[in-house]
């Protein structure tokens, strides 16, 4: 498997130097001390491999590798030159050769981009391409329509509507296939399908254009039939012809050629606004405990009249400690503050199962959100976040952007003028998102850890037991995710006492399995937080939980792993913008129990680790 992923990255990056420190952070989340040799090894399998193709030769460089192969070698690329030629050939009016032309780049796949391979360069490609190819379906899909075929598209369109049922574009080309068969009332129904799908997965009413599509099959209106849409095989119809002049990106889709002008065209944003009374906040929790004075703090800014600029507001904390559900709750307390819209996106900044949603994703998903066709919808990043903030400028709007990976991702997500209300949850603190008012969210205190225990845990459970059920929250740290774990376990349990669960939390190894269930793991959230530091920042973590000290300062820390004291204050700075430790006093730094327990965990899992192992941070 690693020999695929670097060849993966090789193609990737094909005919351009990849330095071996790239390949490395790729290959390896927590990189051994052999990682070097390994990839030597890997190259030295690979060219073995390779050494019966044609024309491909892995060189190696000075600072890394290259793979040199010919242009028509990546199916990748010869997949995006042929779409582009499709399009090109659109435009001037060879439909044939556009059809021909965009089917031959379709069937270049044979399945999901780079499927089973993991790393993070890898994955946001395939995620690109994998876009790509779908787009380049729904065109073909259009294409297909306008030269006259019905009936032999619907299977193929059920099947992809099957995997995609999101899709406009998909599921008008299957109405208008349906319909032109001669199937009126299969086509309504597969309207009112998608219609409640959106309903009840998303809240949302289909799009404009798909509603005007369902009135014209409704009416069996000539522009639905294709009356007037038939042509010569090469040769463009006015409409098309103007649009050709205009030099359209890529093909347009049929459904938007061939139905009623309403369904015809995207008006440009600035004609359009992000429709109001859009609410895509998740559900508050009914057992929501404390939080008082961050409420009262967050509720006083939230209330405050608009300035020229959104209002943003960074909540950071470490993992589990509450930063989404109190952003939820701020958010449905003053929604109605913000009429014309409340949009929610998880960007999985900290997922354990999933890389940091890319920026160019998160806009697609807010432009759908906000009411935009996903044909509508701009390729580059910068375009997108140009768009969203148009659609968003003069509108009283509330985004919550949760899970942050750091501001990267987040500020090309920002509105750009007043009237807006930002919350945005991350681990790390966000101190390069200028202007936005930071919270830091530290554990519940003791009595308001207990209360949120009895609710999830119920009263009959534990009025018996106060004393064990302080302790039960203390050894969870007064964390509330491990709080919330912990009573959930116990409510599970109905033969356990509240004594029986302590027990189970006294020690490390049984504490982390005690804060697991079916769909949580708590080691797992936490460990999560180490995936953004670089190794020897991972190694200086692991080796100093080892030591029995509850709390260090520099020169206690510098004594225990041998490094130069400035070294020291480095890395704890680190930790601390990521919050995995916490400075209780100016230089005097200490574990929460629970990450402790995590960085002993990793440790355990990496015996090879020594204190040679620390490299010296970079000045």
């Amino acid at each position: 498997m690693r020999q695929q992923k670097l060849l993966a990255l090789l193609l990737l990056h094909a005919n351009r130097v990849v330095p071996i420190d790239v390949l490395v952070d790729e290959l390896w989340e927590d990189p051994p001390s052999s990682a070097r040799p390994q990839v030597h090894n890997a190259i030295r399998d690979l060219r073995r491999v390779l050494s019966a193709a044609d024309g491909i030769s892995l060189v190696t460089m000075d600072v890394g590798y290259r793979l040199m192969v010919p242009d028509d070698a990546v199916d990748a690329h010869r997949f995006v030159r042929r779409v582009r030629a499709a399009a090109t050939a659109e435009r001037e009016g060879r439909h044939t050769e556009a059809l021909r032309v965009l089917q031959s780049a379709v069937d270049l796949w044979r399945g999901d981009a780079f499927a089973g391979i993991h790393c993070p360069s890898v994955t946001s490609a395939a995620v690109k391409l994998n876009e790509q190819r779908l787009t380049a379906l729904e065109d073909l899909m259009s294409m297909r329509l306008r030269a006259g075929e019905t009936s032999s598209l619907v299977g193929e369109l059920h099947a992809l509507l099957a995997d995609y049922p999101l899709r406009d574009s998909l599921r008008g080309s299957l109405m208008l296939a349906l319909f032109r068969s001669g199937r009126q009332a299969d086509a309504l129904a597969v309207y009112e399908e998608g219609r409640r799908f959106l309903a009840d997965e998303l809240g949302l009413e289909p799009s404009r254009r798909l509603r005007a599509l369902h009135a014209e099959i409704l009416a069996d209106s000539p522009a639905a039939r294709g009356a007037g849409a038939e042509r010569p095989a090469d040769e463009p119809a006015p409409s098309e012809a103007r649009r050709a002049s205009a030099a359209v990106p890529r093909p347009r889709p049929a459904v938007a050629q061939t139905a009623s002008e309403a369904f015809e065209d995207v008006p440009p944003p600035s004609a359009r606004t992000p429709g109001g009374r859009r609410n895509y906040l998740p559900h508050d929790l009914t057992d929501f405990t404390g939080r008082t004075a961050e409420l009262d703090s967050l509720l006083d800014l939230a209330g405050q009249e608009p300035d020229a600029s959104p209002l943003m507001i960074a909540i950071d904390g470490m993992g589990g400690v509450g930063k989404t559900t109190l952003a939820v709750r701020v958010a449905h307390r003053v929604a109605r503050h913000y009429p014309d819209g409340q949009y929610f996106i998880g960007l999985h900044g900290y997922s354990a199962d999933r890389p940091p949603m890319p920026p160019e994703q998160a806009l697609a998903l807010l432009l759908q959100a906000s009411g935009l066709p996903s044909e509508a919808i701009p390729h580059t990043l910068e375009e997108r976040s140009a768009l969203w903030r148009s659609r968003l400028a003069g509108q009283r709007c509330l985004v919550v952007l949760d899970d942050a990976a750091d501001t990267a991702q987040v500020s090309p997500l920002l509105p750009g003028t007043g009237g807006a209300l930002v919350l945005v949850t991350g681990r790390r603190k966000l101190t390069a998102l200028d202007g936005a008012v930071p919270l830091w969210l530290d554990v519940l205190p003791p009595s308001d850890a207990a209360t949120l225990f009895t609710r999830i845990a119920g009263e009959q459970r534990t009025a018996r037991e106060p004393e064990q059920v302080a302790r039960a929250v203390e050894l969870c740290g007064h964390l509330p995710l491990a709080v919330r774990i912990a009573a959930t376990r116990l409510r599970s349990r109905p033969a356990w006492a509240v004594a029986d669960l302590v027990d189970r939390l006294s020690g490390s190894p049984r504490r982390a399995s005690c804060l697991r269930t079916g769909d949580r793991d708590l080691m797992s959230v936490l460990r999560t937080s180490y995936r953004h530091l670089d190794p020897s920042q991972r190694r200086f973590s692991r080796l100093i939980s080892r030591h029995p000290s509850l709390s260090y300062d520099v020169a206690h820390a510098a004594a225990v792993t041998g490094l130069p004291a400035g070294d020291v204050e480095r890395y704890f700075d680190v930790l601390v913008e990521n919050n995995l430790v916490r400075e209780d006093s100016p230089s005097r730094f200490s574990f929460h129990t629970l990450v402790r327990d995590c960085a002993r965990e990793l440790t355990d899992a990496d015996d090879t680790l020594a204190q040679a192992d620390l490299s010296p941070m970079p000045r």
